[in-house]
C-alpha cells in the first residue's frame, strides 16, 4: 500500500468520524464526547447499546456511518492483503528467475563480498558488459544488490556450496573481496580445491596477507590501501604521469581508454610486424606493450616487432576506435 493510498483511506476514515460526531451532536443533541463514542461503536459495529434512543434522522445517520465504515474497512483490508500477496509472489518469482539465470550463466566472474571494493568491481564489470555473480549474506548489501539488479546468491562465500551455486565450474574467475583476509584465504583455498585452473584475483588488507593469499593459490592479489597510498604519493611527486594514467584508464571527456587485445588463431595480424599491420594508421591506436605468448613483456615495442598467436598487446586510443578494431580483428 503506497503512501498516497494510505492518506486517502485515513482521510475518509477521519471524515466519517467527524461527520458522525457532529451529526449526532446537532441532530440528536447528544454531547460531543458521547457523539464521538456513538460514532466509534457504530463504525466498529461492536453492538453496544445506543447512548440514547435515536430518532428517524439519527438512524439514517447511523446507516450512513455503518455503510461508509464497512466500505472503508473492506477497502483497507483488501489493499493490505493485495500488497502482501503481490509482494510475496513478486519476491518468490523474482528469486526463482534469479536462480534460473545463475544456472544458465558461464564464462563469468564470481565476486565474493559486496562491500566498498566489491561494489566498485561490480560497477566496472557491469559497465563493460562482463557477466558476474555476487555472493553476499549481509541484508543491507542484498538490498543494494536488488536495487542494482545484479545476479547474486545470499550465502556465506566461504562455503563450498555457495561457490558451486555460483557456478564456479563454469566460471572464468573468482574475486574474493570480503573484509576479512582470513575469509579471503579460505575462499581461495576452497576455489582452488574445486577448480585448480581457475583465475583468482583476491583483495588483501596488508602485505603479510598478500603473501598468504599467494601461498593459498591466488593468481593475483591487490592491496587497495597500499595502492591508494602509493597513488596519492605519486600525485604529489609525478602529477602529470598520474593525469595521463587517469586519461588512459578512466572514462573521461577525451574518450581515451587503454585496452588489451588477444591475437587469436586465424587473425590477420599473425606473422606481421607492427608496421605491416598498420594498426596506428587504420585505427588510430598506439601499441604501448606486448605480452608474448611465453609470458615475456615488451614495453614500447619497436615497429619491426612481429605478432604471434597467443600474444596480447596493450593499445591506447579512443574508445570507438578500439571497439572498431576489436570487431574487425
Amino acid at each position: 500500500m503506497n503512501l498516497r493510498k494510505l492518506i486517502i483511506i485515513l482521510s475518509f476514515f477521519l471524515a466519517t468520524i467527524v461527520f458522525g460526531t457532529f451529526s449526532y451532536h446537532i441532530v440528536e443533541e447528544i454531547p460531543l464526547f458521547n457523539s464521538l463514542y456513538m460514532t466509534i461503536i457504530t463504525i466498529s459495529t461492536v453492538g453496544f447499546s445506543e447512548v440514547k434512543p435515536l430518532s428517524i434522522y439519527g438512524r439514517i445517520i447511523t446507516i450512513v456511518i455503518i455503510s461508509t465504515g464497512i466500505t472503508i474497512g473492506a477497502y483497507a483490508i483488501g489493499s493490505l492483503f493485495g500488497m502482501l500477496i503481490e509482494g510475496e509472489l513478486a519476491k518468490t518469482f523474482g528469486r526463482r528467475k534469479l536462480e534460473k539465470d545463475i544456472r544458465k550463466i558461464r564464462d563469468h566472474y564470481i565476486v565474493c563480498g559486496f562491500g566498498r571494493i566489491g561494489h566498485l568491481i561490480c560497477k566496472e564489470l557491469h559497465q563493460h558488459s562482463i557477466k558476474f555473480v555476487v555472493i553476499e549474506n549481509n541484508p543491507s548489501a542484498i538490498d543494494q544488490l536488488e536495487v542494482e539488479k545484479y545476479l547474486y546468491i545470499s550465502m556465506d562465500a566461504t562455503t563450498e556450496e555457495a561457490l558451486l551455486k555460483a557456478e564456479i565450474m563454469k566460471a572464468k574467475g573468482i574475486v574474493p573481496a570480503v573484509m576479512s583476509d582470513a575469509d579471503n584465504v579460505f575462499i581461495t583455498l576452497t576455489a582452488k580445491s574445486l577448480r585448480p585452473d581457475i583465475f583468482i584475483l583476491s583483495r588483501a588488507s596488508d602485505e603479510k596477507s598478500e603473501m598468504k593469499l599467494k601461498w593459498a593459490g591466488a593468481t593475483k592479489v591487490v592491496t587497495p590501501h597500499l595502492i591508494g597510498g602509493k597513488r596519492m604519493a605519486q600525485a604529489l611527486i609525478r602529477p602529470t604521469v598520474v593525469d595521463f594514467i587517469d586519461i588512459a584508464m578512466m572514462n573521461n571527456h577525451l574518450g581515451l581508454i587503454m585496452e588489451e587485445v588477444v591475437v587469436n588463431e586465424g587473425s590477420r595480424l599473425i606473422g606481421k610486424n607492427l608496421i605491416e599491420n598498420n594498426l596506428r594508421k587504420d585505427y588510430g591506436v598506439i601499441i604501448v606493450a606486448i605480452k608474448k605468448y611465453n609470458g615475456d613483456m615488451i614495453y614500447n615495442p619497436l615497429p619491426d616487432e612481429i605478432l604471434e598467436v597467443g600474444d596480447i598487446f596493450v593499445a591506447i586510443g579512443k574508445k570507438e576506435d578500439l571497439i572498431r578494431m576489436n570487431e574487425i580483428l
